[in-house]
Order: structure tokens, then sequence, then C-alpha cells
């Protein structure tokens, strides 16, 4: 069969988060343009919300496969088994061309398909905690990441940052591009009217979230640092945390359980649908250190007419514009962080409303999902055409 008769496309992905929130407009796309798809993704409660909200269906929609993925492991073992499961799932499907996404689908499915000859195109979706590793284990892992990327055909990079620095160490040895982020699906995160507040102090409550998952290197730490000395001095905030707690950070379980008792915050953790939460905020803050490739936080939060208060991390800063639609800070500097909010308790309501609309024009200008979508598309098409039999 030529590979333009054989329309199946997998995506590969390490949790169904990524799927549903990050990935359904394409997969979307890719069925109305007709396209079968294999699915691999560990199974979790995403898929259901996919049937019940879209009717999409894992084995009447797309092919499905749960694989054995240990996210943040670090087990030889258990990464073989995974590399031998995309090996053995490749070689059965036979897809014209697959889709990686996340660190480990992108090394170890990127590395089983270059074996079966099936086209690659990964996306660079940050490089995460590989960031902050040193030494030998920095030197493993950057090495497994220029070896999958060199075997793709094509890499999607997430922000300039990280595409230089593959650029510069020789990741690339096939063509790349820079698209924005994973894109912000405009109709699921709308412009949102906007609350009324005060300054911290008299009338109604300013209210900040942190959303996200619950990891140091998000800088959770400095966002509870920076709600307990706000709240001291201005009582009428709230500052919210939404989102799972990593496993691998059990800690700050106790920790989020004694400052709620003492009314510096609220932990709300994980949340089906976070619109409720953007809602009645007046802006999110996320101060990740991490190797983010675009944050999605930011990008969903903007689009909702919210502004931000982020680091000048990449992927983080490339959301916002200083002083016109949030507030940008030196990642880890908790003093500085403490200054943005004071800066923006200073604000005005109105002023704030406004900066919440020049963060909604620049996302829909730049970082709406339907580029994104087209990128893929049109990439796909292209591999279709490249490695169709003569």
């Amino acid at each position: 069969m030529s590979r333009t008769e054989n329309r199946l496309v997998g995506i590969f992905t390490n949790h169904d988060d990524d799927i549903y929130c990050f990935r359904l407009e394409l997969i979307q796309a890719l069925l109305a343009e007709g396209y079968q798809l294999l699915v691999s993704c560990p199974d979790g409660p995403k898929f259901a919300l996919m049937k019940r909200r879209y009717g999409l269906e894992k084995g009447k929609d797309f092919l499905y496969d749960d694989p054995p993925i240990d996210r943040r492991g670090t087990s030889i073992l258990h990464d073989a088994k995974l590399f031998y499961h995309y090996y053995s799932l490749l070689r059965r499907t036979q897809p014209s061309t697959i889709l990686t996404y996340t660190a480990k689908p992108n090394v170890y499915a990127c590395f089983a398909a270059k074996l079966l000859h099936i086209p690659v195109i990964s996306n660079v979706t940050g490089l995460g905690s590989v960031t902050q590793m040193k030494g030998m284990k920095r030197a493993i892992v950057m090495n497994l990441f220029r070896k999958a990327f060199r075997s793709a055909d094509h890499v999607m990079f997430q922000n300039a940052e990280n595409m230089h620095l593959a650029q510069e160490q020789h990741f690339v040895k096939g063509s790349c591009q820079l698209i924005p982020g994973s894109g912000v699906a405009l109709d699921r995160f709308p412009l949102l009217e906007y609350p009324d507040g005060g300054n911290g102090v008299d009338g109604p409550t300013v209210v900040f979230n942190y959303i996200g998952r619950i990891l140091h290197d998000k800088g959770v730490d400095d966002y509870l640092e920076a709600a307990k000395r706000i709240k001291a001095k201005y009582p009428n905030t709230e500052f919210n945390l939404i989102g799972f707690i990593e496993p691998t950070e059990g800690h700050y379980q106790d920790k989020l359980a004694e400052m709620e008792r003492a009314g510096v915050i609220h932990y709300c953790g994980q949340q089906e649908d976070v619109l409720p939460w953007i809602r009645r905020s007046h802006a999110v803050i996320h101060p990740s250190m991490y190797g983010e490739g675009m944050s999605n936080v930011l990008l969903e939060n903007a689009s909702c007419g919210r502004p931000i208060i982020t680091t000048d991390n990449p992927g983080c800063r490339e959301t916002v514009d200083d002083g016109v639609s949030g507030l940008i800070y030196h990642g880890g500097d908790t003093n500085a962080l403490v200054s943005c909010i004071e800066l923006f308790l200073k604000m005005s309501n109105n002023g704030r409303r406004q900066a919440g609309m020049k963060g909604r024009n620049k996302i829909a200008g730049k970082f709406d999902r339907k580029i994104v979508v087209q990128a893929y598309l049109h990439c796909i098409q292209k591999e279709f055409m490249q490695k169709q039999p003569i």
C-alpha cells in the first residue's frame, strides 16, 4: 500500500490532558480531512470528557493505545519496555506518519518509528526538568534528545530559544519550524467579563490564580511565599492553586493544607473545567522556572482577558507585553514577584480590564490554535507527497 493510500496518522503523547486540552482541534481537523488516527496515550478521564462533549470515542473515531509510560521516572528497564511497546505497535499498525509530543514519546516513539522507516514529526513541548539537571544525568538525557530529534523528519519548536539551542547543539538534521506553542482554542477560552475589584485593602476582593501542576520548578514555592507576604499587607486578596500535586512532590500536601488553615491560600485540586476559576479571577500568576515550550496556562488566561504576571522564562515571556497586558519579573526572585503583585493592586480596576483586553487581542492575533493546526496539516501532506513510492 502506498502512503497516499494509507492515511493512518499516529499521535503519541504522555498524558490524556495533553490530548483533550491541546490536541483536540488537530484531531478534529485530521478526521475532517479524511485521515484515520492512532492515539497512543495513557488512559484517563479526559477521554470520557471528549466523548461526552465532542462525541469522539476510542475505537469508533480512532484506534487507541494505552502505553506503559512512567512520565518522570528514570528506570532504564521501564523505558526499554516503553520502546518495545512502541515498536510493536508501529510494526503492527504501520501508520504513514506519526506526531510525537512530550519527552518520552519524542524519544522512544521516534526511535521505534525510524527503525520501521515511518516518518516522524516531533514537537518540542519544552525541555522540562532537563534544564535543571546537572552533570552526567543531563548529558545522557540531552544525548537522547539529540539522537531522537536528529532522527525526526521534521521538528516543531514552541519557542525561539529552544529552537536556537537545538540548532546550536546540532539536535536537528531534518527540517524544523517555529510554531506559536500549542496555540489556544479561542472558542473554548472566550473573552470573559472582568470582575469588580478593589485595591487589596478596600473594595471587592482581588483574586489571583496559580493554574498548573504543583511542582517546585513551576515556581510554586515563590507563589506561596508571595501569597503569605501579600495577604499580611493586603487582606482583601485571594490566592488559589488549581492543579494536581505531582507524585514526586508529595510534601506539598501538608504544606498546602497548613497554609489553607492559616487563610493564606485555597488549594482547589485538579479541576475538569478551569473556566469558572478564570472567570472570577483578576490575574493569573505563573512563576515558572521550568523548561516550558509555550505556557498553555498563560495563553488560555490571556485569551479570556486576564492580565498575566509571569517570569522572563522562555515560553512565558512571549505571551505578554510587559507593562501592557501584564507584568514580567526575573524567575526565582520572590521579592520581584511581590513587587509585581503590589503594582497590580495599585492599578485601577478599569486599567486591569484594559490590560486583559490587550492580552486577548495579542493571543487572537498570534496564538490562535488554527495557526498550529494548519501548520500540521501542511506538514503531514508534505510528508505524504515526499514519501510516496515512485
